[in-house]
């Protein structure tokens, strides 16, 4: 399996140096040359197993210069009940007949982001051990992937972590889990913007061939490819557990902000898994929901970006959006190159000509959900089920019950543990005991280390010199 660019200009590349490269020479975003299909027999083959075996059939399909043994020992090192807290990974909880939420948030930083990031940290290791190489890693959180890429990426030989996250803008729980870290690999920074400029910065400096190469920079953002391979598998997995025959189609509802969760489901459903529908999920920050109902893709500029109670999906830039319109435009390349680098300076594009196909022929539904939508979710499924989620998780199921149709089983994937916002729980259903797991108690009251850095990449490549040596 060979890695191309969506933007064309990039030569075929293996999955080893497509997972430490992130964005591709050519400013556009690696994916396979193809999606490899899965007929019925390999469908029914795949139901029983268990979630590594799982993920190691899937992943072999896209690693192919790993050898099988030494893929295999990454797969069971990252997926296990030590790690994960459930034999299933990614446990499936039933709320009606047919709606379901799809367990993610087990790992240890309480979130979705985990069971991907686990994976990247041990292939990091593998693949620089065998070059021979080290790298620095530079991403943008807007509250989840920074704890989950840290957790995974500490202490780890050859890894050194600058994580950019908004200043002021994540729940205090999520600044609390990243930035009490005292590893020597681990710099926190927070931008004073939102996460939009952080993903900007990131960018920026990815895009700078000169300093890219001399700091070996990669990333764990979900244009990484790394991330995506690994959020394929649990598409597949709550398929195989809320149906009992390949016959049966399910859709997912998916809190979305940079696309990069709901594009696994995509490239699943590509691959031949029964998908109905993949439904995007926003919040206030509703550039997605626009463009899958209006055919019209308008990011906001920073200032317009809404500060909301599910501070995750505050990001109206999603940056992972660009590997679907790569297929969408039918692999044209340049028009990809044209339509994204008008993204970049504040241009957005009409698709609406397609839009046909968006709907028919890939699926996609979209809708919104606002702060009181969340609140009144949170408090009626508590009511209703005793059944707690986070804000994030709460926007997925509104939309899902909100657009479900006749007979259509959906299936809710959970952004968070609902310890992370505890804040708007409290403030959606009153005094409540909110389960805490025992390696988080106290942690808000841990000595913090970050630095605060206006809005702009020198100032963070600045950050860079100090603490790592150029080639």
């Amino acid at each position: 399996m060979k890695y191309i660019s969506t933007r064309g200009q990039t030569q075929p590349m293996d999955f080893s140096d497509v997972l430490l490269m992130g964005l591709a020479p050519d400013g556009g975003l690696m994916l396979p040359e193809y999606y490899p299909e899965v007929d019925a027999a390999v469908l029914e083959e795949w139901r029983g197993l268990s979630y590594p075996e799982l993920a190691l059939a899937i992943m072999q399909r896209f690693a192919t210069d790993i050898p099988y043994s030494d893929l295999k020992d990454i797969v069971e090192r990252t997926y296990t009940i030590e790690v994960f807290g459930d034999k299933e990974i990614v446990p499936v909880r039933k709320l009606e007949d047919d709606l379901y939420i799809l367990g993610l948030s087990n790992g240890p930083t309480l979130a979705f982001k985990d069971v991907a990031m686990q994976f990247l940290g041990n292939a990091f290791e593998y693949v620089l051990k065998q070059q021979g190489a080290r790298i620095t890693i530079i991403g943008a959180t807007s509250g989840d992937t920074g704890s989950a890429a840290e957790y995974a990426l500490r202490g780890k030989e050859n890894i050194e972590v600058f994580m950019l996250s908004p200043h002021g803008k994540m729940s205090e729980f999520q600044r609390a889990q990243m930035y009490s870290l005292t590893d020597d690999n681990i710099h926190n920074i927070a931008i004073k913007g939102m996460f939009d400029d952080c993903q900007d910065i990131v960018k920026a400096l990815q895009q700078d061939a000169e300093f890219k190469a001399a700091y070996n920079l990669g990333t764990v953002n979900s244009i990484n490819w790394g991330r995506i391979l690994a959020q394929i598998v649990y598409y597949f997995k709550a398929y195989f557990t809320v149906t009992t025959s390949n016959d049966e189609q399910v859709s997912f509802s998916v809190p979305s902000g940079n696309f990069g969760n709901i594009c696994a489901g995509h490239i699943a459903r590509e691959m031949g898994l029964p998908i109905g529908r993949l439904i995007v999920a926003t919040n206030e920050n509703d550039v997605l929901n626009d463009f899958f109902n209006k055919g019209a893709y308008q990011p906001r500029a920073t200032d317009k970006t809404y500060v909301t109670s599910s501070p995750s999906m505050d990001i109206s830039k999603a940056s992972n959006f660009e590997r679907f319109v790569y297929l969408l435009l039918e692999k044209d390349s340049a028009r990809v190159h044209e339509l994204f680098e008008g993204v970049k300076s504040g241009q957005g594009f009409d698709l609406s000509d397609v839009m046909e196909s968006v709907n028919s022929r890939y699926g996609f539904a979209a809708g919104k959900s606002t702060h009181s939508d969340r609140l009144q979710t949170i408090k009626s499924l508590y009511e209703q089920y005793g059944e707690l989620v986070d804000p994030h998780t709460a926007d997925g199921i509104k939309v899902a019950k909100e657009l479900q149709q006749d007979g259509e089983v959906i299936i809710c994937a959970e952004t968070a543990l609902p310890v992370k916002f505890a804040e708007t729980i409290k403030e959606a259903i009153g005094p409540v005991d909110i389960n805490r797991p025992a390696h988080t108690e106290g942690l808000e009251d841990l000595e913090q280390h970050v630095t605060v850095l206006d809005n702009n990449a020198e100032f963070v490549a600045e950050q860079i010199r100090q603490h790592v040596k150029p080639n």
